[in-house]
């Protein structure tokens, strides 16, 4: 019982780490390639080899600490890279505020 429980567990964690790697590698696929030169990071083409090669050790070679590295590039990429190519592209939407602000702070009312 208790051992079934911890393979389901382990299970579910492996399927996080794929989905991670997978999410990752989409994000990194749809940024543009002159982004990664204006945020000074790697090449485009270098995170989706990475990021290809944490998904197919998740799929084909179920090994733990070979999912680990994938799972680390993966955080690499959504907490370093991510961000910066974001911030290059203009990206990133509205910046705090509400939708009652007005151009010299928020609406107050009748005042």
């Amino acid at each position: 019982m208790l051992l079934s429980a911890f393979g389901s567990l382990l299970q579910l964690l492996y399927l996080a780490m794929l989905v991670l790697a997978v999410v990752a590698f989409v994000f990194a696929a749809t940024a543009r390639e002159d982004a990664y030169r204006a945020a000074d990071k790697k090449k485009k083409s270098f995170w989706l080899i990475i990021l290809g090669i944490a998904i197919a050790v998740n799929l084909l070679i179920p090994m733990l600490f070979l999912q680990l590295a994938g799972v680390v590039a993966s955080i690499v990429f959504m907490v370093d890279v991510r961000p910066a190519l974001k911030a290059v592209s203009g990206g990133g939407g509205r910046k705090g505020g509400s939708s009652s602000d007005g151009p010299y702070g928020p609406y107050n009312g009748g005042r």
